[in-house]
């Protein structure tokens, strides 16, 4: 959540950038920024540092695990064919990329 403070703060300051002669309402005018920066901020979507932190390890962890997994979907397909570049290169058993249907074949 945002820290109220720093809005009171930011208010504050707003509201010593107001000309000396509309200084009279300066209470008011505080108040005024306080409440549209809190609005403002209410409709963003924002997360704390910690939730922020937390779902970075939770990323971190999927990153490596899908890293383990392609490895060893990798070292499975090699002991089934151990020669994927020569299939590869006959074309007999490489399936078409999406949209390769409606290219001529030559």
């Amino acid at each position: 959540m945002i820290d109220l403070n720093h809005i009171d703060d930011l208010a504050r300051r707003l509201s010593t950038l107001v000309p000396p002669g509309l200084r009279e309402g300066r209470d008011e005018l505080q108040q005024n920024f306080k409440s549209v920066l809190q609005s403002g901020l209410a409709r963003l979507d924002l997360v704390t540092r910690e939730e922020f932190e937390v779902q970075r390890a939770v990323l971190l962890r999927t990153r490596e695990k899908l890293e383990k997994l392609q490895q060893l979907v990798a070292d499975l397909e090699a002991q089934i064919d151990p020669t994927p570049a020569s299939r590869q290169a006959s074309g007999s058993d490489a399936e078409p990329l999406a949209g390769d249907d409606a290219l001529p074949r030559h």
